[in-house]
């Protein structure tokens, strides 16, 4: 609907253009006839007896408006034109004939008729008329051999309404009329006048060398004397007695009275051509709602020859197509060869989830982070990946086997805002296959917890998902059947288990409750905990089940809480008392909250501190016997993973998994950010990378030993980076318009500046490393000069010329040149080594060359943007340094691997799955051996393995397929 309002606002705003063009030409008509009648009976009597009959049946006025207004030949028109051309000596003198004379042939495209060849035989008594002579002057009523004085010699004047901004060439002052095929007035008087065709007129316009498409689409705006008319203009008005010369509108003199005629001839002719080469109005806005996309798409392309059209979100982009492409309709998009294979999972997500941590039997870690659960092998640093989950992981648990995982996600929603229904998934940890996938259209919102009975070795398992109501339902593992199902509380819950001993009870704890469950005969019975002279706490973050069947609770204000059956009260209560669950024992552990508790071989527990981040061992009579204190930039402790007895796996809040014992103290084998992270940068001659993002951490990647080399915590947080080419320091941009420049060795701040009180978007170096680039949310680019290798930085420009927040820029391959993208779908260009001017003609830089391309928008990437886009959905995108392949990042959870250059709708590419969030940023290391994409919300950084591929660049494989195509079809996306 929008994409139709569009192309009927367009259509509306031409016609408005083209009434206006015909009206002025009426009026410039009833002003010409009368003052050309006076003429020519000044110059030679004998035509008033002519001009008198044919002005005697409707007058010259209502001649003129007739057929300048309806288009239909008439026969006065046709009889007072056949007056000014008789015989072949020249001489004006009675008509002809009085019979109206057939409309003469054209070259408009949209009648496809021809024009009458030079030197045709149009008749005895006719004579060709010169398609210089664009109005009918004085000169050409004469008889032959008549000169013209001074006296008689009329002077152009630049008639109201038909001044005009531009400029003519020189060139074309002095060739102009030549050039111009030869057509009679009287044709150009009798043709209908029709809306104007905008492809075609761009396509002409540029074909005739005339001028640039960009140019030419302005002259849609305003007739313009650069346009090749396909018709004469209306008469001019004559003066007598007056030698003033024709004035521009910027008070230029003009010396030579013929190049002034001919300069206004093609003028008041511009409005005449607008509207000459056009088909119908229906058939434009056919064309527009065809071209632009399927009814409700926010995007569309068609193409104008020279120049491609793409829309978003109803707004027209324009690509020029590059002088290397010579069919463009004819190129072939393929997938390319090269794909990707997940090589490194960086980050875990300790922050908002319990219990996702487990040690293997294999020497593996199990946890996961966005959809990826990762097996990590902690003596061997490897990695391997279960990645069937389709939104993010939120829950996890080992069944009794040590060897099955059951898995729950959240539900989320595809690209075009569908639900995906949550699940869980039962897999095997050695061979990484899908046994199971439960409660497919069961589940609401997401699966918050999962456990496996342990009695009947794992033939239960226990799910609670995200309702309102927290559904409570027991499952056949091995069958995937439903059993019993029952509300739990419309209170959060965190936690569920099934008693190790029995497994008809099952126990569940959150919010100010903990409820003792009992399954029999598919129906639950619930009894809620008593804590009779306790006090109630907050919230129950945890339990565990003691040697001696007890359950121990770990809450909000720091407690272990024992708890027990207690007999029936039925002095109290009555007869119908029955048993209840009370606290037998509190014991105090930790200041704040007790996130978690692990028992160990033996009967020991190890309990877990948030406020005062303690790990403290207790006997099995709860008698604390040592404790430890985890670095505070870990965060508290979330979960604990018993290792062997003594060494333990420890996962903490800042999504950090520690590594130790009580004896030798932690250190961090897993690391990541804790907050959405936006900037990304490779090393340009290391396997390095830098992030940084909300968490206001700027941290530095090896992508050789994946892992964390160091981090600094500024004190606002980091939107964007980019490497010096030298590779000695490190630029990283700012929420508050200040950017700082790191040394990689000392991690100190060399330099630092601000521009702008507004978050920068982009931060790029030039090649040579001498500029850089800052783009900001204020609408401005800033170039500083860099010297020092990149240790001083000194203003040398601003770029100001965008209308909304810069998104991403590029400088081309010899540092001259900026290529910027803006929030409001601009694609401009600059000229930075002469003074950061900004370049009107964006035809001029079509085929100019990158050294990178991060722009969203572009003729080499236009064909990565999905049907149906809204100029959002695209985030980041990274061409490889050997110009074969672009990686995208979109804000589906997807990164996609795309053929460079990538310049057709709807391009095949290759898409892999494994954020959860939108994906913020993507980057090729310096090799292209690896690719690094990195997910928003999700916190994740994923790195990506390039495998396949082959020689040669993108340029060069697009040249050779656009020299050779074919019609053949382009094969569908994988």
């Amino acid at each position: 609907m929008e994409l139709r309002l569009q192309a009927q606002e367009d259509e509306i705003m031409l016609l408005k253009s083209s009434l206006a063009d015909a009206l002025r030409r009426i009026r410039l008509h009833d002003q010409l006839l009368p003052i050309l009648k006076q003429q020519l009976i000044a110059v030679n009597p004998g035509a008033a007896r002519m001009l008198n009959q044919v002005c005697s049946s409707d007058g010259c006025r209502k001649l003129s408006s007739s057929s300048a207004m309806d288009g239909v030949s008439h026969p006065a028109t046709s009889q007072l034109l056949e007056s000014f051309v008789t015989k072949t000596n020249g001489h004006i003198g009675s008509p002809v004939s009085s019979e109206p004379r057939p409309r003469p042939a054209t070259v408009d495209r949209s009648t496809q008729t021809e024009l009458p060849q030079t030197g045709q035989d149009l008749g005895p008594d006719k004579v060709p008329l010169p398609r210089c002579v664009q109005s009918l002057q004085l000169e050409d009523a004469l008889p032959p051999g008549k000169p013209v004085g001074d006296g008689n010699r009329a002077k152009l004047h630049r008639i109201p309404g038909m001044e005009e901004d531009d400029e003519e060439p020189e060139d074309d002052e002095e060739t102009g009329g030549e050039q111009e095929k030869e057509l009679s007035w009287a044709s150009s008087v009798e043709e209908p006048i029709q809306p104007t065709n905008i492809r075609s007129l761009l396509r002409e316009d540029f074909q005739d060398g005339q001028c640039s498409p960009e140019e030419s689409s302005l002259a849609l705006l305003r007739p313009t004397d650069q346009n090749t008319s396909s018709r004469p203009s209306p008469l001019s008005p004559i003066q007598e007695g007056e030698k003033q010369p024709l004035v521009r509108r910027n008070s230029e003199k003009l010396g030579n009275p013929e190049k002034q005629r001919r300069r206004l001839d093609k003028k008041a002719a511009s409005a005449a051509n607008l509207l000459a080469r056009s088909p119908s109005l229906e058939n434009r806005a056919k064309e527009l709602i065809a071209s632009a996309g399927s009814p409700g798409s926010r995007r569309g392309t068609y193409s104008q020859g020279q120049s491609i059209k793409m829309f978003i979100r109803g707004r027209p982009i324009t690509m020029y197509i590059p002088s290397n492409i010579q069919n463009y309709e004819d190129l072939k998009m393929e997938p390319p060869s090269e794909r990707l294979e997940l090589d490194w999972v960086y980050g875990y997500r300790g922050r908002d989830c319990r219990a996702n941590l487990y040690f293997l039997p294999t020497g593996e870690a199990l946890y996961f982070i966005a959809c990826v659960i990762v097996l990590y092998h902690i003596d061997n640093r490897t990695q391997r990946h279960y990645r069937k989950h389709t939104d993010c992981v939120r829950c996890l648990t080992l069944h009794p086997d040590k060897v099955r995982v059951a898995s729950g996600q959240t539900a989320g929603v595809d690209k075009d805002g569908k639900p995906l229904q949550p699940c869980v998934h039962i897999w095997d940890s050695t061979t990484l296959v899908t046994l199971q996938q439960i409660g497919v259209g069961t589940f609401q919102r997401g699966v918050g917890s999962v456990a496996f009975s342990i009695t009947d070795s794992g033939t239960f398992l226990c799910v609670i998902d995200d309702s309102n109501e927290h559904m409570l339902s027991v499952w056949d593992s091995t069958k995937g059947t439903k059993q019993a199902e029952v509300k739990s509380t419309n209170e959060a819950v965190f936690a569920v288990e099934f008693n190790p001993s029995d497994s008809s009870n099952i126990i569940t704890c959150g919010k100010s409750h903990v409820y003792f469950w009992t399954l029999n005969a598919g129906q639950f019975t619930k009894k809620q905990g008593i804590f009779g002279k306790y006090k109630k706490p907050k919230f129950i973050q945890c339990f565990v089940f003691s040697l001696t069947g007890d359950v121990l609770t770990g809450d909000s204000e720091g407690n272990i809480l024992t708890w027990g059956k207690s007999a029936a009260d039925i002095k109290t209560l009555g007869k119908g008392a029955k048993e209840t669950f009370q606290i037998m024992r509190q014991t105090r552990a930790h200041e704040g909250s007790v996130f978690t508790l692990c028992t160990l071989q033996g009967g020991a527990l190890l309990s877990g501190g948030g406020k005062d981040r303690k790990i403290i061992r207790w006997s099995a009579d709860l008698a604390p016997e040592r404790e430890c204190e985890i670095p505070e930039k870990f965060g508290a402790v979330r979960t604990i993973a018993d290792v062997d007895g003594e060494e333990v796996l420890v996962g903490t809040t800042r999504n950090a998994i520690l590594r130790g014992n009580f004896s030798d103290g932690f250190v961090a084998i897993v690391q990541g950010h804790v907050d959405e992270m936006w900037g990304l940068a490779t090393h340009p001659s290391v396997n390095i990378f830098l992030t940084c993002g909300h968490d206001r951490q700027v941290c530095l990647w090896n992508t050789e030993e994946h892992k964390l080399d160091w981090s600094i915590t500024l004190e606002e947080y980091g939107l964007c980076a980019d490497f010096c080419p030298n590779g000695s320091v490190v630029s990283v941009g700012l929420s508050t318009g200040r950017w700082v420049v790191l040394d990689l060795l000392t991690k100190e701040v060399v330099s630092e500046s601000t521009d702008g009180n507004e978050q920068l978007s982009v931060m790029r170096y030039s090649p040579d490393g001498s500029f850089l680039a800052v783009g900001s949310h204020d609408n401005f680019i800033y170039i500083y000069s860099v010297t020092d290798s990149g240790r001083r930085y000194t203003r040398f420009g601003k770029c100001n010329g965008h209308s909304s927040f810069i998104t991403h820029l590029d400088w081309s391959k010899d540092g001259k040149y900026i290529m910027s993208n803006s929030g409001d779908y601009e694609i401009l260009y600059w000229d930075i080594a002469g003074g950061c001017k900004l370049l009107r003609n964006r035809f001029e830089s079509k085929d100019r060359e990158w050294a990178s391309y991060t722009c969203v928008l572009g003729f080499h990437v236009m064909g990565v943007w999905l049907e149906g886009s809204d100029g959002t959905d695209i985030n980041a995108l990274c061409r490889s340094h050997s110009e074969r392949v672009v990686a995208v990042a979109d804000d589906f959870c997807k990164v996609h691997l795309f053929q460079y250059p990538c310049p057709k709708p709807k391009a095949p590419s290759h898409r892999y799955e494994g954020h959860g969030s939108h994906v913020t940023n993507v980057c090729f290391t310096h090799s292209d051996s690896h690719l690094l994409s990195m997910g928003g919300k999700d916190t994740c950084i994923l790195q990506w393995r390039v495998v396949g591929g082959g020689v040669g660049s993108g340029r060069d494989r697009l040249a050779s397929a656009s020299a050779s195509s074919t019609s053949s079809p382009e094969p569908a996306a994988s």
